[in-house]
């Protein structure tokens, strides 16, 4: 899936949780000064900021399938190499970085395989590839569980995203695993993200950003209240501002 969306429209769905995603991915990953990396999927780059705070701008390189994503990263990341492209055909050399990251990504490759193994070509032999991905289950990730919820009520064959790859502890180690890589870990880390009301929350849905943003997008003006009021109920039917908290399941591994 390519996210054909404004950098503003994913900071407002999906990258407020970033800036708390970010740094405790990059942590796990091991991402320290001296090494070139790459956010492979890199959105407006939320990772990559991250990358550059730790690295330096010359040292990371970035890349994604979406042109507004990759103007959006490039204008908030002067001197990150940033290119268009897709992680299946990376455009890079063999053995060309350190570190080799993709977060909230695996879901979405047209062949993760594929992607994963790509992953491993362009990083140096001893160097880590990892990918982290929204756990899957009831609560993991509250902000879509509630909506994937709300909308099934409506429509009972709605499956949401629970069954995309890597959502699903172990899946992610057992690609990379499939891939070549050795000394695989995974685990989970935890993000959080605050919003001043529930139509804050709401508001992004309709953005058109991500599978959720395409179901609303597709559906008519009623069903489209009707899963608004559904999503509010699933969350407690929040009065002011309130916060959620998110897990995701990661996997790190070493290039022999």
């Amino acid at each position: 899936m390519t996210f054909a969306v404004a950098g503003a429209a994913y900071d407002r769905f999906m990258g407020r949780y970033l800036p708390t995603l970010a740094p405790a991915f990059a942590d796990v990953a091991g991402v320290t000064a001296g090494q070139r990396a790459l956010d492979v999927g890199c959105g407006p780059g939320g990772l990559t900021g991250e990358l550059v705070a730790r690295l330096g701008a010359e040292a990371v390189s970035a890349v994604d399938p979406s042109p507004p994503f990759v103007e959006a990263c490039r204008a908030r990341h002067p001197g990150v190499d940033v290119r268009q492209g897709v992680a299946e055909e990376l455009p890079f050399a063999d053995d060309a970085f350190d570190v080799t990251l993709a977060s909230l990504v695996v879901s979405f490759m047209r062949d993760a395989d594929a992607g994963a193994r790509e992953m491993a070509r362009v990083t140096t032999p001893g160097g880590t590839v990892g990918a982290c991905m929204w756990d899957g289950g009831r609560d993991g990730m509250p902000m879509l569980d509630a909506f994937w919820r709300a909308a099934s009520t409506l429509d009972p064959t709605i499956t949401g995203e629970r069954h995309l790859r890597g959502r699903s502890e172990g899946e992610l180690a057992e690609l990379l695993t499939a891939a070549g890589l050795t000394d695989v870990e995974e685990g989970s880390i935890a993000a959080r993200a605050a919003y001043d009301s529930f139509e804050d929350l709401w508001e992004p849905f309709t953005f058109g950003v991500g599978p959720a943003g395409a179901y609303v997008a597709r559906i008519d003006a009623d069903r489209r209240d009707a899963l608004r009021r559904a999503c509010r109920v699933e969350l407690g039917e929040p009065d002011g501002p309130f916060e959620l908290e998110a897990r995701a399941w990661y996997a790190r591994g070493r290039v022999g």
